[in-house]
């Protein structure tokens, strides 16, 4: 067919203006498409800020136990992992919803709060899956550039006060960079951000912050969200499981539109033991801080600069402009090692690399320098 008789059976179909006029992309480019694109595998698989460390054995056992009733549904009420966050927590399962990662949950949340032509404000290079839910929802996304290579905690609650969006999204620890800020920043924020307004506080990487870094689970307002994963210290990257906290009036309104079955039986089962074996997060947490420092080496090694993390990667200034780093990257790729960089100016003069075992960062080592000596 033609150009124009396929735009002509595009317009013919059911699907609303604004479908047609999204882009067809996705968020990231995964992995998995990259080696299909270069036709050979990674050697190192250090660019998803996936735990290579994997979940605890109590994990395994139990996923592996549910597989063996993956014939009936997952409870739809997540009842006994919800009944177990609150415990850990000190809250009640009325202030926790349940979902297929946090990228599901920011979709649903989208979905709750955003008709087309509203406003949500943003840090201008945070995480861009965020970014994706809103556009797909009609909603118009505004802007604020990083200070400092951190997200600015003050021009964000300027621009709610003035714009009065429907949602303000706020990473910390933050991705793309690793950055953090104090907890007397983020209950700034949290109490800053006008009523008829929702804090999406991502909180994704939490495990890894320290201690002064994250407010109180337990403080919380009608208006701030706070979303949690099982997808990094947990290890539990390929299950999809995680969770917002709220106050009930608010966690509520995820029930009129969650899929109630999304959540399977196996990650539910697994969700349970990783929350049950709290030993083993704290030793994955110290083995992360261990890679951590190492990349930082690495990367200082190279003459580079490694940007201070409190998350499972590290973000490296490459010391210029985004065609240095892409070109960087680019020669880490060819060299057989995964990673990415930051998309929006100025953090694309970085490249971000997920820690690993010693074997994939003595990888990552040589592909670094081979890249960094052919564009010498």
């Amino acid at each position: 067919m033609t150009t124009a008789e396929l735009l002509s059976v595009e317009v013919a179909m059911p699907f609303t203006a604004r479908t047609l006029g999204l882009p067809a992309t996705v968020p990231f480019v995964g992995p998995e498409a990259l080696e299909r694109r270069l036709g050979r595998r990674f050697t190192a698989r250090l660019g998803a800020n996936e735990s290579v460390f994997g979940p605890s054995p109590r994990v395994v056992e139990a996923m592996a136990e549910a597989a063996r009733e993956s014939w009936a549904y997952g409870d739809p009420e997540h009842h006994d992992l919800k009944a177990a966050l609150a415990r850990h927590h000190e809250l009640t399962p009325e202030n926790i919803v349940v979902g297929e990662g946090i990228d599901g949950l920011l979709g649903l949340l989208a979905q709750l709060t955003i008709d087309p032509g509203d406003t949500v404000v943003t840090s201008l290079g945070a995480y861009p899956t965020f970014n994706y839910h809103v556009t797909g929802h009609g909603g118009v996304l505004d802007f604020v550039p990083y200070r400092a290579d951190r997200e600015d905690a003050e021009a964000l609650i300027e621009r709610a006060k003035a714009l009065r969006p429907k949602l303000v999204y706020f990473a910390n620890p933050d991705n793309p960079t690793g950055s953090w800020h104090d907890t007397a920043t983020v209950e700034r924020l949290m109490d800053e951000v006008p009523e008829g307004t929702i804090l999406v506080l991502d909180e994704a990487y939490s495990d890894f912050a320290p201690a002064d870094a994250v407010p109180e689970i337990g403080r919380l307002r009608p208006n701030v969200l706070r979303f949690r994963t099982f997808s990094k210290a947990y290890g539990m990257a390929g299950v999809r499981v995680a969770y917002a906290v709220g106050t009930p009036e608010t966690i509520r309104q995820f029930d009129k539109v969650r899929n109630h079955f999304g959540v399977s039986r196996m990650a539910q089962a697994g969700a349970l033991a990783a929350l049950g074996d709290q030993a083993f997060l704290r030793e994955t947490v110290a083995r992360i801080e261990r890679a951590r420092n190492r990349l930082g080496d690495i990367a200082r090694s190279g003459g580079l600069t490694p940007l201070p993390s409190a998350t499972n990667f590290v973000a490296i200034d490459c010391g210029r402009d985004e065609a240095y780093a892409r070109a960087v990257l680019d020669g880490v790729l060819a060299a057989g090692v995964f990673i990415r960089m930051p998309g929006v100016a100025p953090l694309d003069r970085m490249i971000r690399v997920t820690v690993g075992e010693d074997q994939h960062l003595d990888r990552f080592a040589e592909a670094l320098d081979a890249s960094l000596r052919a564009l010498r």
